[in-house]
């Protein structure tokens, strides 16, 4: 029956127009059109063309990150000051400085959260329009069965891993900020084992539906591409001996073909990989230079300051981090969909 499919598959191609073969990927989201090249047909160029966008917008994030935690910093001193003058209001410092950090950095991490949340949104829309066209490019080419596998697992994956990011883990992460706010202001170990075991969870998570997804592509693909060549193999040779007479000749067409496809699913992939990483690179970057000058700061804070206060900094910098992830690890499946349906048939 595979046989047979694939066969039809080839003999009907050879009797479609050039333009009934081409596969063009979706334009980028607009958000994302700023950072796209006008010539997507070199990987290497376009990417630097992205990268050197992406680091243009940076700067400004670089600048107000910088006054936050220039205020932190300024902050800790203060109540450090204070700490040493009166050791009988210890705790009345813990309090409110617990209460001054998580106000200062409220606005910014509710803001990194929502930018997060729309890039993985943005991620898992532009996929959902880019793997069709993949999965008609390589079942074209001839493999029915990899794209059908690939698909499935690209659609099934992403509905899964956006669903429970922006659902569950995102929420997740406001949790474990809270918790990292009242651990610091009340100081009770409970409070500090819950928030713990809400970041590893998030963790977990993540890594498992990621490790999910690379393992069964790996299986599956192996196995799929093996299907798709061999059949692919046996229909020329019928096509060579069945038909009379042009038999060689359609057999050699059916080739350049299946080429002619392979070339225009790497045009497609290459834009749709682009693409991606347009969509993702700008809120990646601004979340992680959030998420470093914060390091930077606890690190600062921690030789300054009162150790307590550093580590509170050090907690919010790791819900950053969370949040980071996230948007790495959708965009990371998505790159490698994409680069699985660039590889072709085996």
């Amino acid at each position: 029956m595979k046989f047979i499919l694939v066969l039809i598959v080839i003999i009907l191609s050879l009797s479609l127009p050039v333009s009934a073969m081409e596969f063009i990927a979706p334009a980028a989201p607009e958000d994302a059109q700023k950072f796209m090249p006008e010539d997507t047909e070199s990987f290497g160029e376009g990417l630097w063309y992205i990268i050197k966008k992406a680091m243009e917008e940076v700067g400004p994030e670089l600048v107000d990150a910088s006054k936050v935690c220039l205020s932190l910093i300024a902050v800790v001193i203060l109540l450090n000051i204070a700490d040493t003058m009166s050791e009988k209001a210890g705790r009345a410092v813990r309090m409110t400085g617990a209460v001054l950090i998580g106000l200062i950095l409220l606005e910014p991490t509710n803001t990194l959260v929502h930018l997060g949340n729309q890039a993985v949104t943005q991620t898992s829309e532009y996929g959902k329009l880019v793997v069709p066209v993949m999965t008609a490019a390589l079942a074209a080419q001839g493999g029915s069965t990899s794209s059908a596998v690939l698909c499935t697992a690209t659609v099934f994956f992403n509905t899964l891993l956006t669903s429970a990011i922006t659902k569950l883990l995102l929420p997740m992460v406001n949790i474990y900020l809270c918790l990292s706010v009242a651990n610091q202001a009340v100081g009770q170990q409970m409070l500090k084992s819950v928030q713990k075991s809400v970041k590893s969870l998030i963790t977990w998570m993540l890594k498992c539906i990621l490790y999910v997804f690379t393992g069964y592509i790996s299986i599956t693909g192996v196995v799929s591409g093996a299907v798709d060549a061999s059949a692919i193999k046996a229909a020329k040779l019928a096509i060579s001996g069945v038909v009379p007479v042009v038999g060689g000749i359609l057999s050699d067409a059916s080739e350049a073909v299946l080429v002619g496809a392979g070339v225009m699913k790497s045009a497609a992939g290459i834009y749709g990989i682009l693409a991606v990483i347009a969509v993702c690179i700008g809120p990646f970057l601004q979340i992680g230079s959030r998420y470093l000058m914060m390091k930077l700061t606890a690190g600062i804070c921690g030789i300054i300051g009162n150790k307590q206060f550093s580590d509170l900094i050090e907690d919010i910098s790791s819900g950053m981090g969370l949040v980071l992830a996230m948007t790495g690890t959708v965009c990371l499946m998505l790159l490698i969909s994409l680069v699985c349906f660039m590889r072709g048939v085996g």
